[in-house]
């Protein structure tokens, strides 16, 4: 039997580095569902399709997102082509936030994400995936960390990249999207009641992936 490890949490937590350490620290596949809708999104930007719920759902299915694995590490391609290092953009971001609320995306995902958590032990994160993806998931965590200390992590992402980045601006976004999943009727984020929380605003990584770490031991221990 597989053993999954569910990570959700807001925008900005820090939940795909923490997760794709932790993946890697204990053997077991990462599995990026943002990545995923990214993906989704990056089809509709780079076809100029309009980015309404009503276009989402009429035309998602003709995207077709796999995940393969290189060296433990996770490729995204869409009908075929690597788009991973196309779909971290602003604009590809927000339309993957009015994406991932439609109900036929969500659909069309769901499928693939579940068959890989049945074959595989993986850390998978998300922001539905303790509650609606993996219910049943042996470890869930709900991380989280305070509006601000996203926004910066975000910028620096950002920097790194050489964008340019305003403060305020990513602040607001994430303060809309945090809105927006929370109140979206399908699928919502909120922490699974099983789920333990980590706040991660005061932590860099490898105190959160410690931390992570000494959280699945427990749970091991406790089955």
């Amino acid at each position: 039997m597989s053993v999954n490890i569910a990570i959700d949490g807001p925008a900005g937590a820090g939940k795909s580095t923490v997760s794709r350490a932790l993946a890697k620290e204990l053997g077991y596949l990462y599995v990026d569902t943002g990545a995923m809708y990214r993906a989704i999104a990056y089809y509709f930007v780079s076809r100029e399709y309009p980015l309404t719920n009503e276009s989402f759902a009429q035309n998602c299915k003709n995207a077709k997102v796999e995940l393969h694995y290189e060296n433990g590490e996770q490729r995204v391609l869409l009908n075929g082509t690597d788009v991973t290092s196309l779909i971290r953009s602003k604009e590809v971001t927000s339309a993957a936030s009015l994406c991932s609320a439609v109900p036929e995306v969500r659909e069309h995902l769901l499928a693939l994400q579940q068959d890989l958590a049945a074959r595989n032990d993986v850390v998978m994160d998300g922001r539905d995936i303790g509650t609606t993806i993996l219910p049943h998931a042996q470890v869930k965590i709900f991380l989280t960390a305070s509006p601000d200390r996203r926004a910066h992590r975000r910028c620096a992402e950002l920097e790194e990249k050489g964008e340019k980045c305003s403060y305020d601006e990513i602040l607001q976004q994430i303060i809309e999207r945090d809105e927006r999943d929370c109140s979206r009727k399908t699928s919502p984020l909120r922490q699974a009641e099983d789920a333990v929380l980590v706040d991660t605003s005061d932590m860099d990584i490898e105190m959160v992936v410690k931390t992570l770490i000494r959280i699945v031991e427990e749970k091991a221990a406790e089955q």
